[in-house]
């Protein structure tokens, strides 16, 4: 199969799709892999590697996206990207189509083959290839947090870690799944004091033999967000409903009683986020400010640590992308019932019941869809 990587065009998105060690491992298996010249250039895997390693390097994107029966990426394709897919094409990537109806609305008409690494299933109801990123995230989310706190930013100058004889800030993180958890623990290790809200006692109660004493869990009701919302110095939005828009769990009203200078980070940004007052920023503009409160909402957070972001990605998609290119989209997602959960769009059909509800789509099962065009 031809496998093509185009440059990432969101804005200061600087991962890629394949690391030059991905397009080994896919010329070994008799593939061909083109990439798209400099797409790797600023985190250091430069075209001269890709060569190496076996990719045909094309100088534009239009190229990638003619030619390629597999078009891997990194982040939601790009109106224009969007406008260059074809049917029987497919494309593998981050999609978050919920929050997004004009992307949604030119994939259904080009016709692809459109799989969402974020809708992609593995065993125990887990999210394998969400799972990198939301680490990645989740750490970051403290990292911006702390920044934000800072006077200078907008915030209230309160030290996350605190100082001997100092309180330390009070950190709320609102889900206790892969980013909350990593979330929880960077904020731990600084040395803030950490609650963490969620609605699984089981997951509460792993956390909370996890971390013991360090770690304050506590059920996730709306009584228990507003009251440590407004105590907190620093809240983590960390939740998610797999292909669907976030839950809003906090209000206008009650960011209005919150601390002046406090800092809220939506790490759900992707999918529409999780605080009412939340709207997606940009690296070059990360935050903005509402009722004097700090909001950091960048909708590609992990690209601003891209080439940590690009490897843990790759090491998680890369028998995925095998799989597509070994067997066929389509028969690979008919016989790999996992694969085949991260099918959102096929041949001008939703083919994921999330996003068919949250967008007004005919939903029609992926496996029925898949039949239709099978081989």
């Amino acid at each position: 199969m031809l496998i093509g990587v185009p440059k990432e065009i969101k804005n200061h998105e600087y991962r890629i799709g394949l690391t030059p060690a991905g397009v080994t491992e896919l010329v070994d298996h008799g593939h061909q892999v083109m990439i798209e010249a400099g797409g790797g250039a600023a985190i250091g895997f430069y075209d001269e590697q890709y060569r190496v390693a076996g990719a045909e390097l094309v100088a534009t994107a239009e190229e990638v996206f003619r030619r390629a029966e597999l078009v891997v990426k990194v982040k939601e394709p790009q109106l224009d990207e969007c406008r260059q897919l074809s049917q029987g094409q497919a494309l593998f990537t981050y999609l978050h189509l919920a929050p997004d109806p004009e992307q949604a609305r030119l994939l259904v008409a080009s016709g692809a083959t459109c799989i969402a690494y974020e809708t992609v299933t593995g065993p125990h109801s887990s999210l394998p290839l969400l799972a990198p990123m939301s680490e990645v995230a989740g750490r970051m989310a403290v990292q911006a947090g702390c920044h934000s706190l800072e006077k200078a930013q907008g915030g209230n100058g309160t030290l996350l870690g605190g100082v001997p004889g100092v309180e330390p800030a009070r950190v709320l993180v609102i889900g206790g799944g892969v980013v909350g958890t990593n979330a929880a623990r960077m904020a731990m290790g600084l040395g803030a004091d950490v609650t963490l809200l969620d609605r699984s006692v089981e997951r509460l109660k792993f956390l909370d033999e996890l971390y013991g004493g360090r770690l304050k869990t506590v059920y996730s009701t709306r009584e228990a967000v507003e009251r440590l919302a407004v105590e907190a110095d620093l809240v983590i939005g960390a939740v998610l409903i797999p292909g669907a828009a976030a839950p809003k769990l906090v209000s206008r009203e009650l960011v209005s009683r919150m601390k002046p200078g406090a800092v809220l980070v939506d790490v759900a940004i992707d999918q529409g986020g999780c605080f009412e007052t939340s709207r997606p920023t940009t690296h070059d503009a990360p935050t903005y400010v509402v009722d004097d409160v700090v909001h950091y909402c960048v909708a590609n957070m992990p690209g601003a640590v891209a080439r940590t972001a690009t490897q843990a990605l790759t090491n998680a998609t890369l028998p995925y992308v095998a799989q597509l290119a070994n067997r066929g989209a389509v028969d690979a997602m008919l016989g790999n019932e996992h694969l085949r959960h991260g099918l959102n769009v096929h041949g001008g059909m939703v083919t994921h019941s999330a996003v068919a509800d949250a967008l007004g789509y005919d939903y029609v099962a992926a496996e029925v869809a898949l039949g239709r065009t099978a081989t």
